[in-house]
């Protein structure tokens, strides 16, 4: 339910936005913008927060500001079967964010910068997570929740990878359709298992921990993937490029051909993160060796 308020958010959100714009001007939007702060934060006082009861590990947990704030790392550490998880989607976040950074640039250097078909692919990718999140809330997902994580990822890598494939904004739009639909199943199953195995009382500082190592792969491949697309594979996929005589019958040539490229990689490589997380038993059958915190 949580990925669909999002995904819907950013289907209604650019949309209403184009109109307000028109009418109240750019002061308009940022006034409403502000406004909505105050109703998120608002919301919060008429919600009861209940408080968990404090266990073993949470009395363990307090002192200094600077023993909480890195009371995440130890404990993830210990556990082998969530610190593998985590290097899952360290690496996942690595591959796919040379992907969906590159996807606008993709779209519009293949198609002459036509706007009108990165809507389109864009309109696609919030419809895909929607329809995505209301199956998973209605399904439940599957019940060995580490399934729903790496046979997502793999599914949602392969959707990446005919991304690169393709050479029109149809193609392009299925493909974000069906990369966006697991995402939330992939969501979800990993939440899952970690609401599961984290006592409530210190979930707050192991899962920024979590974000921590699960996402500060993305900086390091932001630092890289312009020069790499502008330097390496752009010039190469042009014609008369090094790489044009073996793979111009994968992706083309010309403008976003090396880019396209980059996508296919990275969902290659993807895929073989999400497959790897199979092979280690600690992975594999976390929710077995980990005892649930109840």
């Amino acid at each position: 339910m949580l990925s669909a308020a999002q995904f819907a958010s950013n289907i209604f959100g650019p949309a209403l936005a184009v109109i307000f714009l028109s009418i109240i001007g750019i002061t308009g939007i940022l006034t409403i913008d502000i406004i909505t702060f105050f109703v998120a934060i608002g919301a919060l006082l008429f919600v009861h927060v209940p408080q968990p009861v404090i266990t073993a590990e949470g009395q363990k947990s307090r002192g200094s500001l600077w023993k909480e704030s890195a009371y995440g790392f130890p404990y993830i550490f210990k556990r082998r079967g969530l610190l593998g998880l985590l290097l899952v989607f360290f690496g996942i976040n690595l591959v796919a964010t040379f992907a969906f950074t590159l996807l606008a640039p993709m779209i519009l250097a293949r198609t002459g910068n036509d706007e009108t078909a990165l809507g389109i692919v864009q309109s696609a990718i919030g419809v895909g997570g929607v329809v995505g999140s209301i199956v998973l809330s209605i399904w439940g997902g599957p019940k060995r929740r580490i399934h729903g994580v790496l046979s997502g990822l793999v599914l949602v890598m392969l959707g990446v990878l005919f991304i690169g494939f393709g050479r029109n904004p149809y193609v392009w739009a299925l493909a974000a359709f069906f990369t966006m639909f697991f995402i939330p199943i992939v969501q979800g199953s990993s939440n899952a298992i970690w609401q599961a195995k984290v006592a409530p009382d210190v979930q707050g500082r192991v899962f920024a921990t979590r974000g921590i190592i699960a996402t500060i792969s993305r900086p390091v491949a932001l630092l890289v993937l312009g020069p790499l697309a502008d330097r390496v594979f752009e010039p190469a996929m042009m014609p008369g490029g090094s790489l044009v005589p073996a793979l111009s019958w994968l992706v083309g040539t010309g403008p976003g051909a090396g880019m396209a490229l980059m996508f296919i990689i990275s969902g290659c490589l993807g895929m073989l993160v999400g497959l790897g997380g199979y092979i280690f038993r600690v992975v594999r059958n976390v929710e077995d060796i980990l005892p649930d915190h109840t």
